[in-house]
């Protein structure tokens, strides 16, 4: 599982904090199951908290079952909170993937757009270099849930802004700190940047597993970053020059001054600040 983890091919923080219950539950509660997990990615909160509440748990399998079961509640709930701030016939702009393939069900940002689907609702997917999280998988969720879906580039996002297409911006979170600053997909903190220049709504969804009241703010979250070969092409398949150097953060901070609401399963905080956040514990 902790392999599962840090190769990606279980993504997303929600599902990640659910895998890692469940490969606790395979190691049968054993140190280095922990050890092991624990390591696995750096960013996402939610890996955390599930491995400290299966710490406790004296029924792990009950424990990884109820982590579970809670993802797929408080998701439906801020789902059907997000979709009260969706307008009818919306242009929906994400980010990375968010659906169901990201949680243990239904979706956080994503989520809000499947709860909004009645409103006729579209999405305009960013396909999110270099893992192209919304090419592969946000399109494909939209297509097969029968929601208008537009894919475009990363750096396609500010001209459509800038020509009116798009009416909200939705992503997700990996870990949002106690001031409100939010951890998620490299090129979150540009789509904000470039949302509040063309005055457009920018929220996050996130349950409350990816709240870190410990985390004062953005700066002291740990960015993962990941292996050149992510950026240098695809599998087998090379486009760079061999012999160039690569950055690869896998996430960047949005500060919570850039940031319309938060939606969680308890309601929406607007205009999200320590205070706010900490209204909710």
């Amino acid at each position: 599982v902790a392999k599962a983890i840090r190769d990606m091919v279980v993504r997303g923080a929600p599902a990640i904090g659910c895998a890692a219950a469940f490969g606790v539950v395979l190691g049968k509660g054993a140190p280095k199951a922990y050890d092991a997990l624990r390591k696995s990615r750096p960013t996402a909160v939610n890996l955390f908290w599930a491995l400290a509440r299966m710490k406790k748990a004296r029924d792990l399998e009950a424990e990884a079952r109820a982590i579970y079961e809670e993802d797929v509640a408080a998701n439906r709930a801020l789902g059907e909170r997000g979709a009260e701030l969706i307008p009818a016939g919306a242009r929906v702009m994400t980010h990375c993937n968010t659906g169901a393939l990201a949680t243990a069900g239904h979706g956080t940002a994503l989520g809000v757009v499947r709860s909004a689907k009645g409103k006729k609702v579209s999405v305009i997917a960013c396909e999110t270099r270099p893992y192209l999280q919304g090419a592969r998988l946000t399109a494909w969720e939209c297509l097969q849930e029968g929601i208008p879906c537009t894919l475009i580039t990363d750096s396609m996002a500010g001209h459509l802004m800038s020509c009116g297409d798009v009416d909200v911006v939705i992503v997700g979170a990996d870990r949002i700190a106690a001031n409100g600053d939010v951890a998620n997909k490299i090129g979150t903190y540009s789509l904000a940047v470039m949302a509040k220049r063309h005055g457009i709504p920018f929220y996050v969804a996130a349950p409350l597993s990816s709240f870190d009241p410990q985390i004062p703010d953005g700066s002291h979250i740990t960015i993962e970053e990941r292996p050149a070969d992510e950026v240098l092409g695809y599998r087998k398949l090379r486009w760079a020059p061999k012999g160039v150097q690569v950055r690869n953060p896998a996430f960047d901070v949005t500060p919570a001054e850039l940031i319309t609401g938060i939606i969680c399963e308890k309601g929406v905080i607007l205009q999200p600040n320590r205070e706010r956040l900490a209204a909710l514990r």
